[in-house]
């Protein structure tokens, strides 16, 4: 635990451009940023892009979702997809606080985080997380917001496959049930404008489901935040 922790912590210094790999630069240098993370327009509850004049896209007028809004930095593509896989799987969980930077950079994220009451990480399983040894979702939040961070308010109480080796039916029939509320702070959320953070979404469905079990108990306004959104739903 302790050569991960110093790990993190050189993870965070500034070094190359993990994009470019210029030197001495943050790890997302501002080129790099300004070249691969321009604001696009997107369905202000499901993130997909969407043409400049349009706010809603037809599937979230037809079935609207449990969340209010849903925000991303950038879209799951390059250079940020292999960063995003090479901070959950390759152990380097200090880059979380250079997603938290390009997220706070994003538009209406900030305003989102400030008017937020809890701001709460997707959770893994038990087994996931022992295997990967954090949760990246976690990190992030706590990067993000960390006086309003919840980590163990929202729970997984289902072990789910990867949902990167299902189909979208898969993906949105896995997670059913999948997570609950902490009985003993249940009525924390009764009222609050609440946060979800994770670090991708495609078909939505660990945020729907999660955003499902707030609005059931009594959550007045749920936004979903995320590095990466896919260009579509897959």
């Amino acid at each position: 635990m302790f050569a991960g922790w110093i790990k993190g912590m050189l993870d965070a210094l500034p070094s190359q451009c993990l994009v470019c790999h210029r030197w001495p630069a943050q790890p997302f240098c501002e080129a790099c940023v300004s070249r691969f993370a321009q604001p696009q327009a997107r369905c202000q509850t499901c993130a997909l892009p969407l043409p400049a004049a349009v706010k809603q896209c037809g599937a979230c007028v037809k079935n609207p979702l449990a969340l209010d809004a849903c925000l991303t930095a950038v879209s799951y593509d390059y250079p940020w997809a292999d960063l995003i896989i090479d901070y959950k799987f390759h152990q380097h969980p200090g880059h979380a606080n250079a997603f938290a930077l390009l997220l706070r950079s994003s538009p209406w994220v900030e305003p989102a985080l400030d008017a937020a009451d809890l701001v709460l990480p997707i959770p893994l399983s038990k087994t996931r997380l022992r295997t990967r040894g954090f949760n990246q979702a976690l990190l992030l939040a706590r990067q993000l917001a960390p006086g309003k961070t919840a980590p163990n308010l929202l729970l997984r109480i289902k072990d789910t496959p990867p949902q990167s080796a299902l189909n979208r039916a898969d993906r949105l029939t896995s997670v059913k049930d999948a997570f609950a509320l902490d009985p003993l702070r249940h009525g924390r959320v009764k009222g609050s404008r609440v946060v979800l953070v994770d670090d991708v979404m495609t078909s939505g469905a660990s945020l729907f489901a999660a955003a499902g079990v707030l609005r059931a108990a009594g959550a007045a306004h749920i936004t979903g935040v995320v590095i990466a959104r896919t260009d579509f739903e897959s």
